[in-house]
């Protein structure tokens, strides 16, 4: 494994190291920045290494990353006591039960946001940043793999960088990156992306030769993204969403072209976007986070022309199919640092359509996407915010209810966490059916979600809910006595149904 042909700067060739060696450069409560996001571009060798090394030593890090980690890294740094604070985003389980058993700290961040805390100095200096790369240029600088992330600003303000080149990449992937490192207040500048393909900064991350204090090279390829095929409700929610783009199509708001668009990832999201395959929409085009299978799909189709993330993050076949037929794809995707890809700016410049997922919603629209029962995180809130906030169309999916006996109702009387406030909602859709909310008073947009998203079997005790509390008065109608009382009922007894429903069960 030379990779004489990925590092290309004389003088970095004599600090070629080992995964360990590398590893042993982190202390005791440093502050460390890795590349990595949505489980793509993420240190394969070094973090690894380190969590075996605090296996046998009492020694921890606060670790910040694009968003979440591949393979098991988070769930190994978790389990051997390597990890003091974690930010700004994960999705693994066995780091998660830590978190929410407090062993670990974790900080759930606007992914557009740390960065500029960092920059802010809001948050600790960092000490040292791991970033992967599919090659180092001529001058010493970096050439991303499949995200970028914050590896910009990681490489930036921390002390020193270890590099990871990976030479499971081809030696001619490289120019999908656009990187453009935003200055610090009061500096800071316009960010001039007017299209979805505006191209603003360099193909490769500009970094002080200095700093690197090691070059390891790996050939690990990106954890696959798990996929699952549209079910059942996955499908009616697509469809709602269709049929609802198409009205706004036929009254003039939109044409056959949309607007870019924006999804979070998972199998509703995929469902969505695939759904516009078979559809009369054309010339599509996407300003998102991630990159994924159904994205590809649609270009593939022909549908979409170009899409801009800040990651790709596939299944194990269409990696494969990325990379065997990467010329084809190379000049229709591009790759941005996560706080130009979900900067306010441009969102609203653009005009995005964002379709995220909700873990809940209640009748007047406010979205929790973060924590179960309001107390336990689930992943974070991710990109959701940093799009619903500033988005043309904002909007949530979930299904109407779930577990056995359909134990769980996802609309509820008030949602047990917010995210997302009603102000920042425009559409609910589970597979009920849709509810446009703009231009609706709070207690409009409790008629339309209970009537057109909440699932049978709690439609009747919503609308008494509802009913009741508007006899009280007030703006936002609520008995609060009674507003969470549905996820008392399932603390209690496995499900949210009432006394009379568990009964007629029996």
């Amino acid at each position: 494994m030379t990779g004489a042909d990925r590092l290309l700067f004389e003088k970095y060739k004599d600090r070629i190291i080992s995964a360990e060696t590398a590893a042993n450069f982190i202390k005791n409560n440093d502050v460390v920045g890795t590349s990595g996001f949505t489980k793509a571009g993420d240190s394969k060798s070094v973090l690894p290494a380190f969590a075996k090394r605090a296996l046998i030593e009492d020694i921890a890090i606060t670790l910040i990353t694009g968003a979440s980690l591949g393979h098991t890294t988070d769930a190994d740094l978790a389990a051997n006591g390597a990890l003091f604070k974690r930010m700004p985003f994960q999705a693994d389980a066995t780091l998660r039960k830590h978190i929410n058993n407090n062993d670990i700290l974790y900080i759930d961040q606007h992914l557009s946001e740390t960065a500029e805390l960092l920059q802010n100095e809001h948050l600790p200096k960092m000490n040292i940043a791991i970033i992967e790369a599919s090659g180092v240029n001529e001058n010493g600088n970096i050439i991303p793999s499949t995200s970028i992330g914050n590896s910009a600003t990681f490489a930036a303000l921390a002390d020193k960088i270890i590099i990871e080149i990976n030479i499971s990449f081809a030696v001619d992937f490289k120019g999908i990156h656009d990187i453009f490192l935003q200055k610090g207040y009061p500096n800071k500048q316009i960010i001039p992306i007017t299209e979805v393909d505006t191209r603003i900064g360099t193909d490769y991350i500009t970094i002080d030769p200095e700093k690197v204090i090691g070059i390891v090279f790996t050939e690990t390829q990106d954890s696959p993204a798990d996929i699952s095929a549209p079910d059942e409700k996955t499908i009616a929610i697509a469809n709602h969403l269709l049929r609802f783009f198409e009205k706004e199509v036929a009254s003039g708001r939109l044409s056959n072209s949309l607007l870019p668009l924006q999804a979070g990832i998972g199998k509703v999201a995929n469902a969505v976007l695939s759904g516009f395959i078979n559809s009369e929409f054309k010339n599509l085009t996407m300003y998102s986070e991630v990159l994924q299978d159904s994205t590809f799909d649609l270009i593939d189709s022909g549908k979409m022309t170009f899409a801009s993330a800040s990651s790709i993050t596939v299944s194990k076949n269409c990696y494969s199919k990325i990379m065997d037929n990467f010329s084809f794809y190379k000049d229709k995707m591009i790759l941005r640092p996560q706080n130009i890809s979900n900067a306010a700016e441009v969102i609203r410049r653009l005009g995005i359509i964002a379709i995220n997922t909700a873990i809940e919603f209640d009748i007047y629209g406010n979205v929790n996407s973060t924590h179960i029962s309001g107390t336990k995180m689930m992943n974070g809130i991710g990109g959701s915010g940093d799009f619903a906030r500033n988005a043309y169309l904002s909007v949530f999916v979930t299904q109407s209810a779930s577990k056995e006996n359909n134990a769980i109702s996802h609309v509820l009387p008030m949602v047990s966490h917010v995210d997302q406030t009603e102000h920042d909602v425009d559409i609910l859709v589970t597979e009920q059916g849709l509810a446009d909310l703009r231009g609706l008073a709070p207690v409009e947009r409790a008629r339309i979600i209970i009537q057109n998203c909440v699932h049978p079997e709690y439609k009747e005790e919503l609308e008494d809910y509802f009913n009741r509390a508007k006899a009280l008065g007030g703006h936002t109608p609520h008995i609060l006595s009674e507003a969470l009382s549905w996820h008392t009922r399932f603390t209690q007894n496995k499900s949210m149904k009432s006394e009379r429903q568990l009964e007629k069960m029996m």
